[in-house]
């Protein structure tokens, strides 16, 4: 059966109008966003609700985690090396259960918001705060802002043809107007609709894509025949591998060894599903445990589909367009994707272009762009709020509010430089395999902290001594191998591999857990050696002490000076003017406007003056007074009596029996089904005679082919 020609088609009138439509929505949730009072305060930067239910839970933790980065990268990697790299995906299955199983519950009774809450509440001092906080930004950058702003640009350039540059600036741009009016409560109103618009829009790609192919069968067959009619010979170059339809694979000659991903890369993962708080602050928002498990469960079965909705639309994009996606000889590569080393992460962009008709394309490129500015915009608020809150607060303890959110505005604009300038380095990595690229950046950096999280939840001999000292070793470690992958990059296949045998005989997962197990051996001994925490550090911050109901001694917090200041001036000032409780007698200083353009870094920083600030404080404590006077005073009371036992029964973790059962059950299922379906796909469906057979048949025709027309 000869396969169909396609041909990569280009936007029409069609697509504009889809996207167009899109953003017009997008905007239109951002202007309402940027009407929400909690804008202009330091609160209004965090998940505060904790009255979601488990499907919106669920439904946003999808949200956050697909990126443009995943089209992009999981279906290059399923171009160029086979359905391997859905085993990153099958791995978030468990993972996520043991968020919602095992870190939660720990986090939910500790009472934090965040996670370097946690670690302060576990360990006390600032240094361990300030240390993860500079490991997560630094991870931010080479993993999620560089890959997102390059895999949305790419296919920017794919379907206009416009330079990869000016794509970047037009994505850049349309994701700051959006993330600075409508800032973080944008994504949250929208991520919920985007996890219906992911699925439908990929699952419309997938269909119209073995359609094109002939079926499952077709593909196991044809993928394996998937050669560039340009290839050098005597080489392996532009060949499938033989065990492109083995997941986990050879422990010694892939390149997913099995023992690597389960000792070293599961491990390392347990940073970016247990401990990031970009994840782990969905959950937080729950209304209970038993919710928040329900989301964690929901989104472990929906991570099920990024096999069959990316990955396989990758290798299927291969069979199509051969001499594009699986083209070997730079020149060529140049010309197609304007990426020498390889134009596998043009799959996905070239299967959308070249199969979907006038229309669908543009809805695609909504998708795509929808899942890329909701990450970026979770990104932003997450990074700029560790720098704000714990760095550069701990380094200027005075700053004010108004302070503190202009420098997280500016910070987010550093980061955006940072991450443009390392885009060119993700090109020429990792063989153009945009996935395999991040999670060895993982593999580099992320085992330490999951070695720290990991001991602070189980071990309580865990001392703040042993975590730091484990923390910065590890760290160097880490950044020692990172250089040196840099420094020495992957040969292209017909070039002769001299990089050091450290690099090219240790694979990155084997890295990861040396790093993660020396981590942990350092953390344990270095504890062991130094005084202990103290006891009440360990109330209700560790999994055996999670239900202890015992009072902390740092559990009344008291008022921020700022905020007494802020009270006491507007004291004075309503006391001088004799308002008498009537705020709308006070002076507004604020009516005295800026120009315009001072008006308009105000409203983009989401910055308060001091008059405004007085005023609406003068307004609340007015509120106040009314409300004392309300004949309905004890029905409200009441009320909040009942909102105060329902955050206390949240983080009593208490939950009913019948909760309990269906949960452990479908936990179980999850397990079960993760644990078959990388059974399945670690079987060859072709005998290994029948897959050489079918390699070397369409090499050889591809060099014949090659050498008749050149």
């Amino acid at each position: 059966m000869e396969t169909p020609k396609y041909h990569q088609g280009s936007l029409e009138t069609y697509d504009y109008v889809a996207v167009g439509i899109y953003y017009v929505v997008v905007l239109t949730v951002s202007v309402y966003s940027a009407c929400r009072a909690n804008r202009n305060t330091l609160s209004g930067y965090f998940l505060a609700g904790r009255y979601m239910h488990w499907f919106p839970v669920g439904a946003s933790l999808f949200a956050s985690n697909i990126g443009s980065e995943h089209f992009i990268g999981l279906a290059g990697s399923g171009a160029a090396a086979g359905i391997a790299v859905g085993a990153f995906e099958l791995n978030a299955l468990i993972l996520l259960q043991v968020l919602g199983w095992i870190f939660l519950p720990v986090f939910i009774a500790s009472g934090v918001c965040t996670l370097p809450e946690y670690m302060m509440k576990r360990f006390g001092g600032t240094r361990i705060r300030v240390f993860l906080a500079s490991l997560s930004l630094i991870l931010y950058i080479f993993t999620k802002i560089s890959v997102n702003i390059y895999s949305g640009s790419l296919f920017i350039q794919q379907a206009v043809g416009w330079n990869i540059w000016y794509s970047i600036l037009l994505l850049l741009c349309l994701t700051y107007i959006c993330s600075a009016i409508g800032g973080l409560a944008a994504v949250i109103y929208m991520e919920t609709v985007q996890f219906f618009i992911i699925i439908a829009g990929s699952l419309i790609v997938m269909v119209t894509g073995f359609m094109a192919v002939g079926g499952w069968n077709e593909l196991t067959v044809r993928y394996l025949q998937a050669v560039p009619n340009d290839t050098f010979p005597n080489t392996t170059c532009g060949i499938p591998r033989q065990d492109s339809w083995i997941m986990l694979r050879n422990p010694i000659n892939s390149d997913m060894p099995w023992p690597g991903f389960l000792l070293g890369q599961t491990p390392s993962s347990i940073w970016y599903w247990c401990a990031d708080q970009l994840m782990v602050q969905r959950t937080l928002a729950a209304k209970s445990l038993s919710h928040a498990q329900g989301g964690t469960l929901l989104a472990g079965y929906i991570k099920i589909l990024p096999v069959f909705i990316m990955v396989l639309p990758g290798m299927i994009s291969r069979v199509l367009f051969p001499d594009e996606i699986a083209c070997v000889k730079p020149e060529i590569c140049e010309k197609v994707c304007g990426n020498p080393v390889s134009c596998s992460n043009s799959a996905y962009p070239h299967l959308v272009l070249g199969i979907l008709p006038s229309g669908l394309r543009g809805v695609m490129l909504a998708v795509m762009l929808a899942a890329l500015m909701s990450d970026l915009s979770s990104v932003f608020n997450s990074a700029s709020t560790l720098f704000t809150m714990d760095m550069w607060k701990r380094a200027r303890k005075q700053a004010t509010t108004k302070e503190l959110l202009i420098v997280s505005k500016i910070f987010t604009a550093v980061l955006v430089v940072i991450s443009i300038i390392w885009i060119p380095i993700i090109q020429k990595t990792q063989g153009g395999q945009l996935y395999i690229y991040i999670q060895s950046i993982g593999a580099y950096l992320a085992p330490p902290i999951a070695a720290i999280y990991c001991l602070a939840l189980t071990w309580s001999r865990v001392n703040e001594q042993g975590a730091f000292w484990g923390l910065v070793i590890g760290l160097f470690i880490g950044f020692t191998r990172m250089a040196l992958d840099f420094s020495f990059p992957e040969p292209r296949c017909y070039e002769e591999d001299t990089r050091p045998l450290i690099i090219s005989k240790v694979h990155y997962m084997y890295f990861a857990m040396l790093l993660f197990w020396t981590t942990l051996l350092l953390v344990i001994a270095i504890s062991l050696f130094t005084k202990p925490t103290p006891e009440y550090r360990l109330i209700r911050t560790t999994y055996r002490t999670r239900f202890d109901q015992r009072k902390r001694k740092d559990d009344d917090q008291p008022l921020r000076a700022e905020e007494l200041e802020l009270m006491m001036a507007a004291r004075r000032k309503a006391a001088e003017n004799e308002i008498d409780g009537d705020v709308n007698k006070l002076p507004d200083k604020s009516c005295e406007k800026p120009n315009l353009l001072l008006r308009l870094f105000r409203r983009v920083c989401g910055v308060e003056t001091k008059p405004e600030i007085e005023r609406r404080i003068a307004r609340d404590a007015q509120d106040r007074l009314d409300q004392e006077r309300d004949p309905e005073r004890e029905q409200r009371l009441t009320r909040e009596a009942e909102d105060q036992l329902r955050l206390k029964k949240i983080n009593s973790l208490e939950q009913t029996p019948r909760e309990k059962c269906i949960l452990n059950t479908c936990l179980a299922v999850i397990i079960m089904v993760a644990v078959g379906l990388y059974a399945f796909f670690s079987v060859s469906p072709l005998s290994a005679e029948e897959t050489e057979y079918l390699r070397m048949e369409a090499f050889n025709h591809s060099l014949y082919h090659g050498n008749s027309t050149s």
